[in-house]
């Protein structure tokens, strides 16, 4: 993409009201526009980074089996009463609305109803299970208070993936590989060192479940960390001694730090199951409650903590995985040389198959041209000058370790990944 028929432009201030590091310096870059509290729009470069790390999670899902679909978000107030969660007092941050005849429809905040209803016109043998189903689905939730810019939002998509097994030995299995497949998300949008994987409560869905929780000061829940083990705990379940033993844990060893949520997954059990009467019959005939889990990932809050923990001073870092482009390539002076060998250079690396954000604007000071870069947070930055050209090099610039070199021209293909 050239940067000249970008029609987000760069701000040096930062929007007024905002408070989220996050928010700020994606307004700031015109990846996101704030569209009110908690509800934000994702702009072309944001898009980019918003769909690599939907592509991330997708390969790992479907690699442990997962069928993707996309339920509604209108959902019948009927499903819902048969778990009892149609009521506000159960879940107290629906959005609710009605149809002209006054029929109350509710706007999904989760999925496990509406899911566990559907499957029961579609399985009903031992030999239809196990099912895991997933989606990426707009949700609603109405929050009191939406202060972490896309990190928590009234509107947002979510991965949520749905677990369906016959006995606890086949749920206890996939929820392993879905530990580990969650492990290797984190790892790939480059937030893997600083994430641990957490015992917490489960709230209304279960008596305990597991997140992963990304160190942060930016977020909202504190956790006690095992550094030994990098094993965590919530402080919610910090004072309840039968989960310390049960994780052989020591207060005196654990380590408070502020985190933020970026991954849950809970074991349901079979309270949805039958409620809906989504049972099997086994080989003797016998019927039995399917055996449910819940596996979410908020692709906003994956987002927004990738740039709470990566950027710095200057703008954003994007790790190489989940960037818009994988360079940024900077024509500094508008002169007949540079601009020859700029579009030459960047024509050559599209060609090589390279991803490639390139700064072609005119009449843009060079101190201009790089702090937008840097704000922008490309993984590389390719500087083509009057003296980069002297030199029959470039200038490369890796974003996340600052480094700075002189590259000969034939060796720039090979720094840049696709």
């Amino acid at each position: 993409m050239r940067q000249s028929i970008l029609f987000t432009k760069t701000q040096k201030e930062a929007p007024k009201g905002e408070v989220a590091r996050n928010a700020i310096l994606l307004i700031r870059a015109g990846y996101i526009y704030k569209e009110m509290a908690g509800v934000y729009a994702y702009l072309p470069l944001g898009l980019r980074v918003f769909r690599n790390i939907e592509r991330i999670i997708r390969e790992e899902m479907d690699a442990v089996g997962g069928q993707e679909l996309l339920l509604t978000s209108l959902q019948s107030q009927a499903v819902w009463e048969k778990t009892g969660r149609w009521s506000d007092d159960v879940i107290d941050n629906w959005f609710k609305t009605k149809l002209v005849d006054e029929t109350p429809l509710g706007i999904a905040s989760t999925h496990e109803e509406p899911l566990t209803n559907l499957l029961t016109h579609y399985a009903s043998s031992h030999r239809d299970f196990p099912l895991y189903i997933y989606q990426f689905q707009t949700k609603f939730r109405n929050e009191l208070r939406a202060k972490s810019g896309i990190m928590r939002g009234r509107e947002f998509v979510m991965k949520d993936l749905y677990s369906f097994c016959r006995n606890e030995e086949e749920h206890a299995a996939f929820y392993a590989r879905m530990k580990e497949a969650y492990t290797n998300v984190f790892k790939r949008v480059g937030i893997g060192e600083q994430t641990y994987f957490t015992y917490a409560s489960g709230g209304s869905f279960s008596k305990a479940s597991d997140e992963f929780q990304t160190v942060t000061d930016a977020g909202e829940d504190t956790i006690y960390i095992d550094e030994e083990t990098r094993f965590s705990i919530n402080e919610e379940m910090l004072d309840d001694e039968a989960s310390l033993k049960k994780f052989n844990l020591s207060k005196e060893k654990l380590v408070a730090k502020k985190s933020a949520e970026v991954g849950n997954i809970f074991p349901l059990g079979t309270k949805f199951s039958e409620a809906f009467g989504l049972m099997y019959r086994d080989e003797s005939g016998n019927e039995k409650p399917v055996i449910m889990g819940s596996y979410g990932i908020g692709l906003g809050r994956v987002m927004g903590t990738i740039v709470e923990v990566c950027a710095d001073e200057k703008g954003l870092r994007w790790p190489h995985e989940v960037a818009p482009f994988s360079a940024h390539l900077v024509r500094l002076g508008d002169s007949e040389t540079v601009l020859t060998a700029a579009e030459k250079t960047y024509e050559e690396l599209l060609r090589a198959g390279k991803e490639i954000f390139y700064d072609d604007r005119k009449g843009v000071s060079a101190g201009e041209k790089l702090a937008d870069a840097d704000l922008l947070g490309m993984p590389m930055r390719i500087v083509v000058s009057e003296k980069t050209i002297a030199a029959n090099a470039v200038e490369f610039r890796d974003r996340m370790d600052r480094r700075v070199s002189m590259v000969p021209y034939g060796e720039v293909f090979a720094r840049i990944g696709t």
